[in-house]
């Protein structure tokens, strides 16, 4: 088994390296991992966010556990050039179209929610957010016109994109209790309508899911006024980019959630994909260790489900996590003061209780 292992910046470095500790307790035989350079990082050491050398040892791997990137030092540098190209080009690249983000509340957290607590215990859902298509990777341009300088970005999607994408969401939604909400704007926009219709024939496959439609506006609003009414979303790439943020903003803390992109590769174990963290480089406490790696340990947990097939394992980090968070293990960013090295060294002493 071999995962590749690209930190990135800000507290990327930080958190991966408590994911590290976690992945060296369990002790898996046969693993191999390969450290390369994404982001910043990269540009300053190589000329490029995402170096040749980094984009093979991804395609060598099983897997890849990727930190964060992202550092404003960078903002001036052409579009191509900046940190944010290494996860669009990894996920271009390797075929990583299918975004899967859980969000779901902790017990005894509710009050860390911007919702009631009554409400915000009520959330468990998962995202199935669409990445390799849409207004992110559509044409661009910039153009003068009469009112001056304007700016241009085309969204589209295909039936083929959509039906892919569709798949992976019923099947996800078949693994839990099989509803399923698409969200689109299929009320003033040519690509919803196509997407709306694709999801309805997609659907013939699936009699068990029962599939309801969104517009994203109302999605927005329900997801603060009933996100217990969720399941299943599915959406596109720039709707998923939105809402599943919203989403882990009403569980209480970005520092808590984790999330894996998949593609159609199949390994030896699994499906291909990479792991991350939702939260991002957070480069204004880099260093500091004040960053909650429990996103990454459980980033980890959702590769080796995933990835490389050891279910057994990834329970055992999901437990242990919430072990944690029981006991009252909390970083700054859930009103505590345990360090990021603090909260590793819990989940690792917790992992050695469960078996």
């Amino acid at each position: 088994m071999k995962i590749a292992v690209f930190a990135g910046d800000g507290i990327g470095p930080e958190v991966t390296a408590q994911a590290l500790r976690v992945l060296d307790e369990l002790a898996l035989p046969g693993l191999t991992l390969l450290e390369g350079d994404v982001g910043a990082v990269a540009y300053r050491r190589h000329g490029h966010p995402l170096p040749q050398e980094t984009l093979q040892m991804a395609c060598a791997a099983d897997a890849v556990l990727f930190g964060a990137v992202g550092d404003f030092t960078c903002d001036d540098l052409p579009r191509d050039l900046r940190p944010e190209q290494a996860i669009l080009g990894l996920r271009s690249e390797l075929g990583l179209f299918a975004n899967l983000r859980p969000a779901a509340g902790f017990p005894g957290l509710e009050h860390l929610s911007s919702l009631k607590p009554e409400v915000a215990r009520s959330i468990d859902l998962l995202v199935v957010r669409e990445l390799n298509g849409d207004v992110y990777f559509g044409d661009k341009g910039e153009r003068v016109s009469d009112g001056g300088r304007e700016g241009w970005d085309s969204m589209s999607y295909n039936e083929a994109e959509v039906s892919r994408i569709a798949h992976t969401a019923f099947r996800a939604a078949m693994g839990r209790n099989k509803r399923l909400t698409s969200v689109d704007k299929a009320n003033v926009l040519e690509t919803s309508r196509i997407w709306r219709e694709t999801i309805i024939e997609v659907a013939k496959d699936y009699p068990e899911v029962e599939l309801d439609h969104m517009y994203v506006d109302n999605a927005a609003m329900q997801l603060v006024k009933s996100p217990g009414q969720f399941d299943t979303i599915v959406t596109g790439n720039l709707f998923g980019d939105i809402l599943s943020d919203q989403a882990s903003a009403c569980v209480g803390s970005i520092g808590l959630l984790a999330s894996a992109s998949l593609g159609e590769r199949q390994t030896d174990y699994g499906t291909f994909g990479l792991y991350e963290p939702i939260h991002g480089s957070a480069p204004d406490i880099a260093g500091e260790g004040k960053a909650n790696p429990v996103a990454a340990a459980l980033s980890l947990a959702m590769l080796l489900r995933h990835s490389l097939g050891r279910e057994e394992d990834a329970a055992r980090i999901e437990r242990a996590v919430e072990g944690i968070l029981a006991d009252g293990v909390f970083g700054g960013d859930l009103g505590g003061s345990a360090s990021t090295g603090e909260i590793g060294d819990a989940i690792v002493r917790k992992l050695v209780t469960i078996s």
